[in-house]
């Protein structure tokens, strides 16, 4: 038995020492994540995976926390991965409050630091790649110019949300986050603070996306798509 085995592994040794390095490097390096839900929406869609940096806040020790080194800070605008304080469920989010940011929302509408943020009608092109029940939903688009970053937003002016808070002060060490779909995301309204820490890396691209609605077809259109 001890002979089959040791054979086995001289045989497959080759195999054993990829996957490993493999592993090695999706856990401290960079990864991939599926996205199950529509929280990023129109940002990322239901059946995206994305790539994410996981060394882009520091170099961490393979399969733990422990980072060797410090990186760049999260900065606002960023798609953040991170695991629920409730459930440890990886999530991802866009940072939106940095330490020491004072962050206040009145009817969907954000300021920072005193200064409103400004917010532009988008016209309903990512239709198109949104499920066939969220399409359903009165649905609305804005652009919305963080300091340094504009991105996309979604609202669902139907749906049960909290649409206005703080104003907070983001502790040191720690990040307010949102999602894109701003009615339909269970982020630091809900959850609380992100500490830097826990924040595992930094979404870029999306790699592929397959449609449920259509026989999981890929969605050509957000293969390779730089996030922003």
């Amino acid at each position: 038995m001890h002979q089959r085995l040791r054979r086995l592994l001289v045989e497959y040794r080759s195999l054993l020492i990829f996957f490993g390095l493999m592993l090695v490097f999706r856990s401290a390096v960079a990864d991939w994540m599926y996205v199950p839900s529509g929280s990023m929406n129109p940002t990322l869609v239901e059946g995206d995976r994305i790539v994410v940096d996981k060394q882009a806040y520091g170099l961490r020790i393979p399969f733990t926390t422990i980072r060797l080194t410090h990186g760049t800070d999260p900065q606002r605008g960023d798609i953040v991965i991170f695991p629920s304080p409730e459930d440890g469920i990886t999530l991802v989010k866009r940072v939106i409050g940095l330490p020491g940011d004072t962050v206040q929302m009145r009817n969907e509408q954000l300021s920072i630091n005193g200064v409103p943020v400004d917010y532009a009608a988008m016209p309903a092109t990512a239709d198109a790649d949104l499920p066939r029940v969220t399409r359903t939903l009165d649905h609305d688009y804005l652009r919305e110019d963080l300091p340094g970053k504009s991105h996309p937003i979604m609202l669902l002016p139907d749906r049960h949300a909290d649409r206005s808070f703080g104003p907070v002060i983001v502790p040191a060490g720690e990040y307010l986050v949102l999602g894109d779909n701003r009615d339909n995301s269970k982020d630091s309204r809900y959850i609380g603070f992100v500490p830097r820490e826990s924040i595992i890396g930094k979404a870029f691209a999306v790699a592929w996306s397959l449609d449920a609605d259509r026989w999981y077809r890929p969605r050509g259109d957000r293969w390779l798509q730089a996030l922003r």
